[in-house]
Order: structure tokens, then sequence, then C-alpha cells
């Protein structure tokens, strides 16, 4: 039961591998690593025949040592625990608080698996994992690790059960800033399995939990509020937030989309601006002809230096001009 609050909570997620997928997993790796080992060996007795035998038995044993143990300690080094068969069979190897592996790890697990497993053909690892209530062999235990299962079936998912309703709302001046997400991890584990615990024990991790938080936040529980629904109200109060922030983003989001409004001066002598969205009623111009919505210039005057407004009245439209509708 402890399991559920230590560390980051990762433990909750994870679910050991048990003998046949593990058997399955180290039968691939050790197929992989014998044909290495064979196609290394026949090269270097071409290349050694000329050597005396000491010479030779000192290559072979150098041979079985780099790649029986340095190759799968490697292998597991640098892919954070993740060998060929493992890979396969969808396992993975990681320290007892859910962690990668590092370089020890994997060097005392390739140590002890010459010995549980080469030297006894497996029958000493069969052993120990069956006997292992999460399927460890002995290099796992000396090790500090833990070989789980990465590919699982989805289930559905477990929603936090809601708080009472006199304590909604009541921590919305609650500064939840402070508050790390491996406890609010760990208090949504206890919170979707606090039914499935031992009464005593499901007590103390609530109160605890909410010792944790109270400390983060700065505010004490308030009195007869029971640590579980403090729990509760508190996470569905940082809930209703992300809501309202989500919300909040998506109206952000939604106005900015909203067409700019069309300046004053949008419609001149050469029609619509460019980018701009085109006024309701606008004339749009057509090629080699004046447009009726834009004042004509006069002749000799350019058109920045055009006057805004109507024409005055008897001015006349310069000469060779088509299309040109006076103005009434």
């Amino acid at each position: 039961m402890s399991e559920l609050v230590t560390g980051d909570a990762v433990v909750l997620g994870l679910q050991p591998a048990r003998l046949p997928s593990r058997a399955l997993a180290i039968a691939i790796d050790l197929a992989v690593v014998l044909t290495v080992f064979v196609l290394i060996s026949i090269g270097l007795a071409v290349a050694t025949v000329a050597l005396d035998e000491a010479a030779t038995a000192a290559i072979a044993v150098a041979t079985f040592l780099l790649v029986l143990v340095g190759g799968p300690v490697a292998v597991e080094t640098l892919s954070h625990g993740r060998s060929l068969g493992k890979l396969a069979c969808g396992l993975r190897v990681v320290r007892d608080d859910g962690g990668p592996i590092r370089f020890r790890h994997a060097l005392v697990r390739g140590s002890m698996g010459v010995v549980e497993i080469l030297g006894t053909f497996g029958v000493v690892g069969c052993i120990a994992s069956l006997v292992s209530a999460r399927g460890r062999r002995l290099g796992d235990v000396f090790a500090g690790t833990l070989v789980v299962r990465e590919r699982v079936p989805t289930g559905r998912a477990v929603a936090v059960p809601p708080p009472p309703p006199w304590l909604v709302g009541r921590f919305a001046q609650l500064d939840l800033s402070a508050v790390p997400d491996d406890l609010w991890l760990a208090i949504r584990q206890y919170l979707t399995r606090m039914h499935q615990l031992d009464a005593g024990v499901g007590g103390s991790i609530a109160q605890q939990l909410s010792d944790d938080l109270a400390g983060r936040t700065g505010v004490p529980v308030p009195l007869g509020v029971p640590a579980a629904a403090y729990l509760a109200a508190v996470v569905n109060e940082r809930q209703a937030r992300d809501v309202r922030r989500v919300m909040a983003a998506a109206r952000r989001g939604a106005q900015g989309t909203v067409p700019a409004p069309v300046p004053p001066n949008a419609v001149s002598s050469v029609g619509v601006q460019p980018g701009w969205p085109q006024p309701p009623g606008a004339v749009r111009p057509v090629e080699g002809a004046w447009s009726a919505a834009a004042p004509a210039v006069p002749a000799g005057t350019s058109p920045a230096a055009a006057p805004d407004g109507p024409l005055p009245t008897g001015l006349t439209p310069p000469a060779g001009t088509t299309g040109f509708a006076p103005p009434a």
C-alpha cells in the first residue's frame, strides 16, 4: 500500500513482467548474442591460427566476456533497459522506483546473468522469477531493478470522485502555484483507489497527503473537514481553474480571427486597398474604367493631391476618359 505515494508515484502504473514474456525476450537476446559470438569466434580463429594455445585461449576468454557480458550491458545502458528481445516483447528494465537504469544496474544484471542464465541454463533464473512476487531474478534483486511491461491494454480512465457539495468553491482563493506535479499525481492516484484500500491505511495516506498539500499552499486544512474530502475539493478546484483557463484561451483565439475594421480611406481612386475586407456597397473598379465610388481627379493634378469629397459643380472629366459617370 505504501507504493501508492512513494517517490514520483510512478510505480503505480507499472505492471511487472512474468516468466513467459521474460523467457521469450531472453531467448531472442541469447539467439542474437550467440550468433554474433560464433561469427566473431570464427573470424578470430582464422586470424589467430599462427598464435600459440595460450594466446588463443586468452583471446577466446576476452571475446566471451566482451560479447556475452559486455554486449548486453552496453545495449541495456544505451537503450535505458530495452534490449532487442525486450523491445520485441514490449518489456523494459527500470529501477525499483520506476526510473531508468544506469550502467551500474546493467553491469550487475549482466554479471549475475552469466551465472543464473548461462551457467545453469536458466534454471536458477526461472526459479527465482517464479518465487518472486514481482517476477524478479537474482540479477534484478542485487541490482535493484524490475522488468515491467510497456505495452499494456488501455482501460477506461477512472475519474476522480467529486467533493461534497458543501465544499465546492470553498477553496477558490487558495494559491496552488507551489504544489508540484508529483504531489498532484499522488493525490489523484489515491482518490481513484481510496475505496480499494483498507480503512486505516487509506486514512493515514489521506492525512499525509492533506498535510503535504496544506504545507504547499500555506493554508491549514479547515477544522471538521475530512482529509479525503479536502483532497477531493482542492483537486476539483484545480480542474475548474484549468477549464476556465482553456475556455479563456479559446475565446481569445476566436476574437483574434474577427476581420479588422475597414478604415475610412480604404476606397480610393484605384479601388479597395489590398489586405482589407471590401466594405458593403463598394463598387469594384473595372480595368480601364473609372470607379463610381471614387472621385475624379482634375486635369494636371496628381492623384496624391486630389481633393477628398465630391467634385465641384461644373468640373469636367479629363479628355479621353471613358466610363465616367458625372456627379449629380
